[in-house]
């Protein structure tokens, strides 16, 4: 797969049915999050979620897709976190079937560049504690723990990565 697009959630109900699907195809992630029951995942609250993610004030949720427009990943991204002022990466989910595809590597790296042609110092993302594989992801790709912290919306415990951009 060499081709990946980044464009924002329209919130069309085919595309909150793919997110969906994106979400299912991640029972681990689901189970360890604890938002939504991997087996019934109701697109109304995925919906709803979504929409007050992307209502956020310098928040965006954005659909990665394939070169056949097939959904691949969802991302969401903090322009500047209110306490320390970095862009945060708040989720890269990629679909189940594509684990181990390069797939999550390429987002982070657009994440990435786009923020250092921006000038950003550095970026910051919340790994869940009982997430040890994404953990093992984040840490191959260079970032580092900085703290440990409850997340702010649901109080589940976290490690705080941070990976400095260099231009």
């Amino acid at each position: 797969m060499s081709y990946l697009s980044l464009t924002p959630l329209r919130f069309s109900p085919e595309e909150i049915a793919e997110v969906v699907g994106l979400y299912a195809s991640n029972p681990e992630y689901c189970r360890a999050a604890g938002e939504y029951d991997p087996e019934h995942i109701p697109a109304d609250r995925v919906g709803a979620d979504l929409r007050e993610e992307a209502g956020t004030e310098g928040c965006e949720v954005l659909l990665a897709r394939d070169e056949g427009h097939r959904i691949v990943g969802l991302l969401c991204l903090l322009d500047r976190h209110p306490t320390d002022g970095h862009p945060w990466i708040g989720l890269l989910l990629v679909h189940g079937s594509l684990h181990r595809q390069r797939i999550g590597r390429r987002l982070a790296d657009l994440v990435e560049e786009r923020y250092r042609r921006e000038g950003r110092a550095g970026i910051r993302l919340a790994v869940l504690e009982n997430t040890p594989t994404s953990l093992a992801f984040w840490s191959s790709l260079g970032w580092q723990e900085v703290d440990r912290r409850t997340d702010r919306q649901y109080g589940r415990p976290c490690i705080v990565m941070h990976k400095q951009l260099t231009p």
